[in-house]
């Protein structure tokens, strides 16, 4: 199979998450557009490095996998803290939060 659908899907699945990152308010949608737009880099490094036929692109996207797995830890955590404090869970009404 050719490289370029690889590349297109990929290119799809990213503005995709895009566009659900700036257009969505919920922190949870936007911490999956996140996980969406991550996966889709994911596969393009897998397509260049099935292309090129070095394992280079397999390794950085095993520590891509691993930080996007940190990062919705933090995220939900976050979200989780916000919820017990009965705080609104708007993106926009989070950014004015104080102490």
């Amino acid at each position: 199979m050719d490289m370029s659908w690889y590349l297109v899907l990929s290119a799809l699945l990213f503005a995709t998450g895009a566009m659900g990152v700036l257009l969505r308010r919920s922190p949870l949608v936007v911490l999956l557009c996140l996980e969406l737009m991550l996966n889709a880099g994911n596969l393009a490094l897998l397509a260049f490095s099935r292309s090129l036929g070095n394992e280079d692109g397999q390794v950085f996207a095993l520590i891509v996998m691993v930080i996007a797995a940190c990062e919705v830890v933090v995220g939900l955590g976050i979200i989780v803290a916000a919820y017990r404090r009965r705080i609104p869970l708007n993106v926009d009404e989070l950014r004015t939060l104080r102490g």
